[in-house]
């Protein structure tokens, strides 16, 4: 083909025809140019369809990895609703000793005890150059605001990790109830709300105390009863935060399901 070319232009210089010649010239240039547009066009064509391939890899992980966060973060509000539960009945037994269950009381200390926490799958989305491969804009502010976002709850949760540690345990400690809760916890087999493996059920043999309690001096423990309303008030505060990061989730979870369903 070149060769060709080169042949045509011989033939015009050798018949001095210059004008023809010149349109020549500038129609091989714009074929040229047409060429390497066209190569460009399938080049930029090629690479988007790779870049699509890769965000939708990306997109289907986001999924899998969202929708375990997801599930995670209910289960950690469900505990602090079993928590809220809880501290309703030790308040109604501290306010009405007349009503007092001995079972009750110990189970609902218990779930006092428990320390919901948040620890969602970390992926490396965020400052890479996978993020530059999402098209939908609105997901990718959704991202980027994630790790602010769980800080929020994350750091609410560690609030109530130090009251626990400091606070919860040392007074259930000192009221003497802590066997006899750990008894009435295993005694008729227990699930925990977090298991990986929720189909078993699981006994355990601790007795109880032989020693004598006095249950009316436990229930009517001043520090006690602060104790559920402040556990009340970490689980709602937790909770709050919980919900609205949860809607953030589910809406990042709807945004993928519609990129993907564009493949």
């Amino acid at each position: 083909m070149i060769k060709f070319f080169r042949q045509i232009r011989k033939k015009l210089l050798s018949e001095n025809r210059f004008i023809k010649y010149l349109i020549y010239a500038i129609g091989e240039i714009v074929l040229v140019v047409i060429g390497i547009l066209i190569a460009l066009s399938i080049n930029n064509y090629n690479e988007r369809q790779k870049n699509q391939a890769k965000e939708q890899l990306i997109l289907k992980q986001l999924r899998s990895e969202y929708t375990r966060n997801l599930r995670q973060l209910n289960e950690k509000i469900l505990m602090r609703n079993q928590g809220l539960v809880a501290c309703n009945i030790l308040l109604d037994q501290i306010d009405n000793p007349q009503s007092f269950n001995v079972n009750e009381f110990y189970k609902s200390v218990w779930q006092i005890m428990r320390d919901p926490t948040f620890d969602p799958i970390e992926n490396d989305i965020i400052g890479s150059e996978k993020l530059r491969l999402i098209q939908n804009q609105k997901l990718v502010e959704l991202l980027s605001n994630w790790s602010s976002e769980v800080f929020q709850v994350q750091e609410l949760e560690l609030q109530y990790q130090k009251y626990r540690t400091e606070t919860i345990v040392p007074c259930i400690t000192r009221l003497g109830v802590l066997r006899n809760v750990n008894h009435a916890l295993w005694k008729d087999g227990y699930t925990p709300t977090e298991a990986l493996d929720k189909k078993y059920n699981y006994k355990f043999s601790i007795e109880p105390t032989q020693k004598k309690l006095d249950l009316d001096k436990v229930i009517n423990d001043v520090e006690l009863e602060g104790i559920v309303s402040m556990v009340i008030t970490f689980n709602q505060m937790t909770n709050m935060q919980s919900q609205s990061l949860r809607e953030r989730i589910k809406k990042m979870i709807e945004i993928i399901e519609n990129e993907i369903d564009k493949e």
